[in-house]
């Protein structure tokens, strides 16, 4: 019975953590950020979506140990926004107001360093925190740079709900320090190595609790 409330219990997380992280992105920036505050807010999504990719990817690939499940986890997310983001559609929107963030690349990333280091879990850890945090606002970008005229679309199609400090601007393009990717992969490295250690302590956790 305690195997089976094991199994269970993680299954659930597992479940619970997707959702959320569907919720997350769908609350950062609204997440047609990519429309509503364009350049402006991509650090803030970086980081954000950078720790909710690693704290849900390691706590699955640590609970199975099988390298390959962090990106079985971001394909579950990424379908989770698919599906909101054909939700968009069918009320009218333009296919181009959402575009679905890139988390399955990021995950590879992560599985790859799993497998590389022969299942260490510190070194997911560190290294696969870091990449994680380093190549997500590099492949955001990308995808990004893909959308038919961002700004244009913001403007055109508006959000009812949009409060006044999220209005649409005019990105500011130049210096490095300015770079919405360097700074995003920069502090996404950063936070993304404690948020990784977080999920790996979360997998402990619930052993713990299951086994008590």
């Amino acid at each position: 019975v305690m195997v089976w409330l094991r199994r269970t219990t993680h299954y659930l997380f597992i479940v619970v953590v997707a959702v959320n992280s569907t919720l997350l992105t769908i609350n950062a920036g609204d997440y047609i950020f990519y429309t509503d505050w364009a350049w402006t807010s991509f650090v803030v999504f970086s980081i954000s979506q950078s720790t909710m990719l690693v704290v849900g990817a390691i706590y699955y690939m640590l609970f199975t140990g099988v390298p390959g499940t962090a990106t079985y986890y971001a394909t579950i997310v990424t379908i989770y926004t698919w599906v909101a983001k054909g939700a968009w559609f069918a009320l009218g929107y333009p296919y181009d107001f959402i575009a679905v963030p890139v988390w399955i690349p990021s995950a590879m990333l992560l599985d790859l360093t799993y497998w590389a280091t022969r299942r260490n879990k510190h070194a997911a850890i560190i290294i696969g925190g870091t990449l994680v945090g380093l190549s997500l606002p590099l492949f955001n970008m990308i995808n990004l740079l893909l959308v038919r005229d961002p700004l244009e679309m913001a403007f055109k199609y508006p959000r009812p709900t949009l409060p006044p400090y999220m209005t649409p601007i005019e990105p500011q393009v130049g210096k490095f320090y300015n770079s919405p990717v360097a700074l995003g992969s920069g502090a996404g490295a950063v936070l993304s190595v404690p948020i990784a250690a977080l999920g790996a302590k979360l997998n402990t956790w619930t052993y713990r609790w299951m086994a008590a």
